[in-house]
């Protein structure tokens, strides 16, 4: 068994998000602070990684002050909390195949998430892809979700988003066994 210990580069690596309401969907990025992949003969076992909340940008949204707004708003006890929670985490349990299992932690709060990735190695150099669909309402943000309020109308926001997330990981260099 070949096992390798990857760095994920976080400056070739993103997230997309989407996140989708009754007259529409808005969509952005974030980026990621660190994280590590291991491979066992050329399959995903292990890994984690860190998300700067901070970081969230609108991409959608074209006008400044409408922008900021609603970037403050993401940043608000209504959605992410960054200022108590500038990080979110996601460390994988468990993997079958393509399947990821793992732990996925915002806000102080951790659920598992499953979902397929796709990995391709070149040389020293992995990359992953794949889509997360979260529930939002299970990291205790619950701002205009049908499962809370009612008659929200056309101002509901549905509970799932995703997170499109492309990582690009740098084989480490491990000393030779004596």
């Amino acid at each position: 068994m070949k096992t390798q210990k990857f760095n994920i580069t976080v400056a070739q690596s993103k997230i997309d998000w989407v996140g989708k309401k009754v007259t529409g969907a808005h969509n952005g990025t974030i980026q990621l602070k660190a994280g590590e992949l291991s491979l066992t003969d050329g399959q995903i076992t292990a890994g984690r990684f860190v998300v700067d909340t901070t970081s969230i940008k609108i991409l959608d949204i074209t006008d400044p002050a409408t922008n900021a707004q609603f970037a403050g708003h993401l940043a608000s006890n209504d959605f992410f909390s960054i200022e108590q929670y500038p990080e979110a985490y996601f460390e994988i349990t468990s993997v079958q195949g393509n399947h990821v299992k793992g732990d996925l932690t915002i806000k102080g709060i951790a659920n598992p998430v499953a979902f397929d990735v796709k990995t391709k190695l070149n040389d020293d150099t992995l990359t992953a892809t794949g889509t997360i669909v979260i529930d939002r309402t299970k990291f205790g943000i619950k701002f205009r979700s049908g499962n809370f309020f009612q008659n929200l109308g056309d101002t509901l926001i549905y509970n799932d988003f995703d997170l499109n997330i492309v990582l690009t990981a740098k084989a480490v260099e491990v000393p030779a066994q004596a």
